[in-house]
């Protein structure tokens, strides 16, 4: 996803989870220079599993969360799901925007 200055004049908070841990995710987004917060589901994977996004990786079947987007209004309401393109590639972002403009009217 790109542009973030889009979805903030929508008034839409961007955030992401992974099963990894704090400190790997300060890492990550340092590295990256991301302007959103990092959220971590380690070790419980409680959110990732209600959301239905857990899948095991590699030989060890490490637990991660697959790529997706999820749009939630104020009420906490899921407006949208989209999973990811897969690994390296960006999600287009007018997908979401046009379903967050029209939560907006």
């Amino acid at each position: 996803m790109a542009d973030q200055s889009l979805f903030e004049k929508l008034n839409v908070q961007i955030l992401a989870i992974s099963a990894d841990t704090t400190f790997s995710q300060k890492m990550f987004a340092k590295s990256m220079e991301l302007n959103y917060p990092l959220l971590s589901d380690y070790p419980d994977l409680t959110t990732i599993q209600q959301f239905d996004v857990l899948k095991h990786v590699g030989k060890a079947k490490r637990p991660v969360a697959r790529g997706s987007y999820f749009l939630i209004d104020k009420e906490g309401i899921v407006r949208g799901k989209w999973m990811g393109l897969g690994r390296g590639k960006v999600f287009p972002s007018e997908t979401i925007l046009k379903v967050a403009r029209e939560i907006q009217n």
